[in-house]
Parts: C-alpha cells; structure tokens; sequence
C-alpha cells in the first residue's frame, strides 16, 4: 500500500518533472527560433533600407538634373522672349521716330498754310476797305446825279413848254395836225430804225462775248490765286544714308549674291559706289523704289543681310506698304471732306502717291484738281451740294490710271468703268469719263472737272513729258521680255540701258537661256527706238527646298 502510494507520488512527481523539463525545452527552442527570426528580419530590414536609401539616391540625382535642364530651358526661352521684345521695342522706337518726323513735317506745313491765311485775311481786310471807300465815293455821285436829275427834269417841263407852242406855229404852217405829222415822221423813222436797231443788237452780242471771255478769265485767274500749292517733280532715285560705308560690304554680300537678292526680290537696281555713307536706288516705278528703301531700312536695322532673310523682309515690306496705301487714301479722303467713298476707291487714291503723270505726282495732282473744282464752284454760284460733287469728281478723275487690270481703254474711260462699279452717282462718272471729251458731257460737273484738270496739268513746270516718254519706254522693254515663255520676272536697270530677265529654271535650260536673251535682244532693235544700246541679261537660278519636320 504505501509502495503503491510511493508509486503513485514519484510517478505525479515524474510526470511534472518531465512536463516542467518538456516546457523548458520548448521554451529554448523558441526562444532560439525567435532569435534566429530576429536576426533574419534585421539583415531584410537593413537590406530594404539600403536599397530604398540608394533608391532616393539615384531619384535626387534624376531631380537633380531634371531640374538643372528645366532651369536652363527657362532660362533660354527667357533669352529668346527678351531678344524678341528688344526687337519689336526697336521697331516701334524707329516707327515712333519715322511717325515724329511726318507730324513734325504736317506741322509745318499747316504753319505754313495757316501764315498764308493770315496773308489772306489782310489782302481781304484791305480790299474791305477800298471797298467801304468806294462806296462812299458812289453814295457822293449819285447824290450829284440826283440834283442833275431834278435840274434836267425842270429844263424838261420847259422844253415842253416850248415844243407845244412850236408844234402850234408849225400846224399852221404845214396845214397838217399833230397827228398826221406823228404818223408821217414815225414812217420816215421806222426805216432808219430797223437798220439801227440791228447794228445795235449786233454790238450787243459781240460786247456780251467779250464780256463773258473778260468774265471766265477772272473767274479762272481768282481760282489759280486762291489754290496757289506747290508742285514738285518726280524723280526715279532714292538715296538711302547709311551710318558707316562698312555697312555697303554686308549689303553686297559674299560675291555680290545679297545685292543680287535685293535686286531681284524688289525689281530695283542697288547703285553702290563711292558715294560716302550712301548708296542710290533707282527704279522707275515708285512702288517699287519705295518698297526697296523701306526692306533695306529693315535689313540694315536689324542687320542679319541674306538672301532669305532679304526674300521674308521684301514680302513683309510689300504688305505693310499695302496697309499705308489705305492710310493714305483715308487720310487723303478725311483732308478733303469726300464722304461715303467705296474702300476700294480710298485704296486706289492711295496708289496715287506711287504714281506720276507727266511727271507730276498723280496725287497731289488729284487733291489740287479736287480743291480747284471747289473753290471754282464757289466762284460760279453753285450750290454746296453741286460743290462737294465737283471736288468728289476732282479726286477720282484720274483713277483709271491706277487701275490694276490691264486694258486698252483710255484712262478716262477705265476710271468712269470703275466708279460706275463702286456705287458712284452717273453725274460723277460722266464727269470722270469725259473730262478728255471721250464721251458727251451732260451735268455741269463735267466741264469744271475738265476745266480744273486742265489749270492743275498747265501751271509751268507742273509736269514733264520727257518723263512720260521715259516711262512708256521702259514698260515696253518690261512687256517684250515678259512676252517670252519661261519668264517669270523682267526689270529694266540703269535707265532702261540694261534688262534683266529672271527665268524659271524648270522650264529654261542654260543652253535656251543664251537663245532667250538673243531673241529678246532682237525684238527690242526691231520694234523700238532708244538712243545707245541696251544690254538684256537673263538669269538662271536653281533652288532646292525641302522642310524638315
């Protein structure tokens, strides 16, 4: 029994023992696992966060550089947005400056208009006063003719008087009474007065005409007074000042090709010679002279000269000379008064100023003709509105001569067709079309448009026909070679003493292009007549454009 229980005790004791020891074990094994967890846990955390170290590493070397490139990419567009905006500021201080001068220039020229107004009003302030003496002298005359009168008209009662006792006394003598002396003397009178009637009717018209020819002419003389405006010549040279003559290397170029450029683009002819600080450009077309000084002002400014640059500055040249061309025409119609006028007409008065007639401005021509039709309406009595129609028909009366198609029609007849399209009323454009008698006239605007042109064409030196003739000549030496197939542009140089003929090279060989400019040669020695000789210069030029995008 007490072994059993003995038994019994050491197996419970045995059994914690043993599950005490089992526990202990466990626990070590655990521990030891938890350790080696542990260790393996670290090593991954230590290794994740050395690669998340290098990865934050390479990522601020990439920001790092991202945001240098970006920087300097600011900085460059903000070099480019600055060159540009010192650019255009340069532009609008030269457009500022060039604006300045011409205020400067409409200053003086209204100052001097307004010291020959004031020379007007002293003349008129004068003739007031011989006026106002004048007719006090007549209120004195006829003041003396009144007392005359009264004398004459007692004397008249008097004779009266004695007239009847004399007819009396002659009743008796000739045993006729007054009467039949009446009717008898009345016959004997009337043939005589017939005849002296006739001679008298006769004096009276001969004396009206010179009367009216007396009339006309003072009315014509006080017209030319009162519009007493300069006039001027055209010439067909520009003089373009440069600041240094290093700047007439650049504008020739490399072997001449930004000279040839300019002369090509712009139809021009560059003289550059020993002229200091100075070059001339010569054309005898205005518009193009014009646009030649204008791109050449431009490149010299800007100073980048090639023949690319030259072609982009030419073409804008060209639009922006467009856009003062309708300035001008609206300036020209606001001066004036003319209102309502078509935009395609105020852009045509404005190609006037690139035009010359006779070698007289073609729109200074217009503007006198216009201001002469008003001031000589004034003269003849018309109405306001019959005025404002004479100085309307004074401007447009030359407008066919800018018209931009070309036709074989006379000038007059070209502008009368153009008014007539552009809403103009009949009586203006009969008076544009018969202002050289093409056609009849029928209003009175007519005659005083014609009247007008004629004084504006007829002051001395007003205009040039060797200037005209000139001109003729050239366009015709322009037209024989644009005749030719193949050629795209054709300018005449040097007074007209060298043509130079641009050909396309697609459609010209250099083999045909020594034929053309034989052929032209030939044509221009049959069909013209010039002094000297003319020398015809064709070119050939080959381009090759591609774009890369």
């Amino acid at each position: 029994m007490e072994i059993g229980i003995g038994l019994a005790i050491g197996l419970v004791v045995g059994l914690v023992a043993g599950y005490f020891i089992i526990q202990a074990t466990m626990k070590s094994k655990k521990q030891t696992l938890l350790d080696e967890v542990n260790s393996k846990t670290d090593q991954e955390i230590k290794k994740a966060q050395d690669t998340a170290k290098r990865i934050l590493d390479e990522a601020e070397s990439k920001n790092e550089t991202i945001k240098q490139r970006k920087v300097q990419e600011a900085k460059d567009r903000f070099n480019a947005m600055r060159a540009d905006f010192d650019k255009e500021k340069a532009e609008k201080m030269v457009s500022v400056k060039e604006r300045e001068l011409e205020i400067r220039g409409l200053e003086k020229d209204l100052q001097l208009k307004e010291d020959k107004l004031k020379d007007r009003i002293k003349e008129l302030d004068t003739r007031d006063a011989d006026y106002d003496q004048k007719v006090a002298e007549i209120a004195t005359v006829r003041e003396n003719l009144d007392k005359q009168l009264k004398i004459v008209a007692k004397r008249k009662e008097e004779l009266e008087a004695a007239n009847e006792e004399r007819i009396k006394a002659l009743e008796g003598i000739s045993r006729l009474t007054q009467g039949e002396a009446k009717e008898e003397l009345l016959r004997a009178i009337k043939g005589k007065a017939e005849t002296a009637a006739m001679a008298l009717v006769k004096d009276t018209i001969t004396q009206a005409k010179l009367d009216a020819a007396k009339e006309s002419k003072k009315i014509i003389i006080a017209t030319i007074q009162r519009m007493a405006s300069e006039y001027t010549i055209e010439n067909t040279v520009s003089v373009f000042p440069l600041d240094s003559d290093d700047m007439k290397g650049q504008i020739i170029g490399r072997e001449g090709r930004n000279i040839r450029a300019l002369e090509a683009a712009t139809g021009a002819e560059i003289v550059v010679d020993d002229t200091p600080e100075a070059i001339v450009i010569s054309s005898f077309d205005p518009i193009r002279r014009e646009v030649a000084r204008l791109a050449l002002k431009k490149l010299v400014t800007d100073g980048r000269i090639h023949p690319a640059r030259i072609e982009e500055v030419v073409a804008k040249t060209r639009k922006q000379l467009d856009e003062q061309i309708v300035e001008i025409g609206e300036r020209t119609v606001i001066e004036l008064g003319v209102h309502g006028l078509n935009a395609y007409l105020i852009k045509m008065v404005g190609r006037m100023r690139f035009r010359s007639s006779y070698g007289q401005n073609l729109l200074k021509h217009s503007i006198e003709t216009a201001n002469l039709c008003g001031i000589m309406a004034a003269e003849l009595g018309l109405n306001p509105k019959q005025a404002k129609l004479a100085k309307r028909a004074g401007l447009l009366h030359d407008i066919g001569k800018v018209a931009e198609e070309e036709t074989e029609l006379s000038h007059a007849i070209v502008g009368m067709h153009i008014c007539e399209k552009h809403g103009e009323i009949e009586a203006i454009c009969n008076a544009v079309g018969a202002h050289h008698d093409e056609i009849e006239m029928n209003n009175i605007i007519s005659p005083l448009v014609q009247a007008c042109d004629a004084i504006s064409g007829a002051r001395p030196g007003a205009r040039r026909e060797i200037l005209e003739s000139y001109l003729k000549r050239i366009g015709e030496l322009e037209e024989i070679a644009m005749a030719h197939e193949g050629v795209s542009k054709a300018y005449a140089m040097q007074a007209g003493r060298e043509l130079r003929v641009i050909v396309e090279a697609e459609k010209v060989t250099d083999a045909y292009a020594d034929d053309l400019a034989f052929m032209i040669s030939q044509k221009i020695q049959g069909e013209m007549q010039y002094p000297g000789q003319i020398k015809v210069t064709v070119i050939r030029e080959k381009r090759a454009v591609q774009f890369a995008r």
